[in-house]
């Protein structure tokens, strides 16, 4: 019998999949026998949501951009008359199609089964391979064994900072203690990403294996998901599983009938950014505000409840299990010297295939955005990715050779972080996208230390000053100035890491940082208070509808001939360029 899936996802769901499950919902009713119908998460290709996959036993059709009129007839013509609708189609069996270039350059390792199975069945995860880790790791392997096994496969932490993982669970291993946990970080707070997300709604039961496997490793006995709220669909994936975990008696007393004691609970954060870091996040647990404490002590020594505790992000946990049945070395082919293994990235912005892409470290910046996401949109040319969220830097495209491995990344000024990567094209003002991660950092602020405080204020307002063409001179030396400090006093990784934005933008884009102060100008035409629109006496064929859509009444000329932009009276909304169908107007 055929078997009809769709990507239910956060990015399928906002593009009308719950539309889509409902009309194959109907037509499966209304043809009993034909097909059955299930769901999936994220399969990465975010940018052809709703996606919609049809096995036969044989092979595997994915449709792209499915709305209810094609999934009529996609039922109709490939599930009743056997015939694939080829118009439609974008994979045939994951290699052969006009999207297989998005996945050619990828390894899936973490991503190994999101899109591939249904989250919310235990028995599809332990169809492909799910918890047979964990049972190897209990009646194989000694703790010892376990976290040589991660140290040799080169793991490193994917929640930012890259540190070892066997070395941090060898610190928790260590630590002395009646009582330890294993915490999992799922606080993804960076503007334009959603790799735990994606991870958590299409494959949570791989991170709790992950979570367990530690556990072991380390003697705890106890674990806690910290997940932001903002996040519906991977908190209900999650409680789904931990109580499937339950039933099956996977969790709690005697795991997989050994001596191991494990449970997890899940706690929902709301939404504070600083809570991404590790002791904030701790004290969120804990009840208290989520702010960062000095360390050391350490976490591995003294954390959740003053107690041991191993945190590790999402990521890292989903890594996990893959190691342990495929060995360190398999693990450690990939990537380079000192950073092994693949890295999930969250393309946003202005590539033309965004979406989820997992690709094995060592593969240049340029590589992802002009391969693996085909470019950029509309044939602009490429300028920047943001790597890091807030905390990371503005790599430009002359540096697109650069490999992404943690050393390469942090070298450019920026920081590999947890993998969102903003795309960025020639119509980007750098310096309006430094004032912009600046006022989310300084928003996110916990307050607790006056270099972050008060320093992310203080370059804010210099920013803001110069998108409204007021910079002086003597501003980008003040800049600088206050960043450098601002990163070599603040008491945790968020203050530490704020300026790199400001620092990458000035380091590489400078040039436009001085159109503004010194020209009035911005060279990318973005910020609205240096642009001028300009009605072209040439192109203009006096059709009235600019003058019509104008709100500010500001468009002035007799219909069929030439209009005129009265820029005094100019408020900038740019709806008469928008609306423009002759390419009258023009950003000077």
């Amino acid at each position: 019998m055929l078997k009809i899936t769709v990507g239910m996802a956060t990015c399928g769901v906002s593009a009308g999949a719950a539309k889509v499950f409902e009309t194959f919902r109907g037509l499966v009713e209304g043809n009993g026998g034909k097909a059955t119908l299930g769901s999936t998460g994220c399969l990465g290709m975010c940018y052809r949501e709703p996606l919609v996959e049809i096995d036969d036993g044989k092979n595997r059709y994915t449709y792209g951009n499915v709305d209810e009129k094609k999934a009529k007839q996609i039922f109709q013509g490939h599930v009743l008359g056997g015939m694939p609708v080829e118009e439609f189609l974008v994979l045939r069996n994951f290699t052969e199609g006009p999207e297989q270039g998005y996945l050619a350059r990828q390894v899936k390792i973490v991503l190994r089964n999101c899109g591939y199975m249904d989250p919310d069945s235990i028995e599809d995860y332990e169809r492909r391979d799910g918890y047979r880790a964990i049972r190897k790791v209990l009646a194989e392997m000694t703790p010892e064994e376990v976290i040589q096994v991660i140290a040799d496969s080169g793991l490193r932490g994917r929640g930012g900072a890259g540190f070892p993982t066997g070395q941090k669970w060898k610190f928790g291993r260590g630590a002395p203690g009646d009582v330890k946990y294993v915490v999992c970080n799922a606080d993804e707070g960076d503007p334009g990403a959603f790799m735990d997300r994606s991870v958590l709604e299409g494959d949570p039961h791989t991170v709790l294996e992950g979570m367990m496997i530690a556990a072991y490793a380390i003697g705890a006995s106890h674990g806690y998901i910290y997940c932001r709220a903002e996040y519906p669909l991977a908190v209900k994936r999650l409680k789904r599983a931990i109580a499937l975990l339950r039933e099956k008696g996977y969790l709690g007393e005697n795991v997989f009938g050994s001596a191991m004691c494990f449970d997890v609970k899940l706690k929902e954060g709301a939404g504070a950014f600083v809570c991404g870091e590790e002791t904030a996040l701790i004290a969120s647990i804990e009840g208290k505000r989520g702010t960062p404490r000095p360390r050391p002590p350490f976490p591995a020594v003294k954390g959740l409840w003053g107690k041991p505790t191993s945190i590790n992000n999402v990521e890292t946990f989903a890594n996990v299990p893959w190691i342990i049945l495929n060995g360190a070395a398999k693990y450690a082919a990939w990537g380079t010297e000192k950073s092994k293994g693949t890295k999930v990235f969250a393309v946003a912005g202005r590539a033309l295939r965004t979406g989820l892409v997992e690709v094995p470290m060592g593969i240049t910046i340029g590589e992802v955005v002009n391969e693996v996401c085909g470019g950029i949109k509309g044939g602009k040319r490429f300028k920047a990715v943001q790597m890091g969220g807030p905390s990371g830097g503005c790599i430009p495209a002359s540096l697109g050779g650069t490999q992404i491995d943690y050393d390469q990344i942090t070298k450019t000024g920026a920081i590999m972080g947890s993998g969102g990567m903003v795309v960025m094209d020639e119509t980007t003002c750098m310096v309006e996208m430094a004032r912009f991660f600046l006022q989310f950092t300084q928003n996110e602020s916990c307050g607790k230390c006056t270099s972050c405080r008060i320093g992310t204020l203080r370059m804010l307002e210099i920013l803001e000053q110069i998108v409204l063409g007021k910079g002086k001179e003597e501003h980008l030396q003040r800049l600088e100035e206050i960043a450098l400090f601002v990163k070599g006093s603040s008491q945790c990784g968020l203050g530490n890491t704020a300026p790199n934005p400001v620092l990458t933008t000035l380091r590489y884009f400078r040039d436009e940082y001085e159109a503004h102060i010194r020209e009035h100008r911005c060279p990318a035409h973005q910020c609205p208070a240096l642009v001028k629109f300009v009605i072209s006496h040439e192109k203009c064929n006096g059709c009235m509808l600019c003058a019509r859509q104008c709100p500010a009444h500001c468009i002035i000329g007799e219909k069929k001939q030439p209009h005129t932009i009265i820029e005094e009276q100019c408020t900038k909304c740019g709806k008469c360029f928008t609306v423009c169908n002759s390419d009258a107007i023009y950003k000077d």
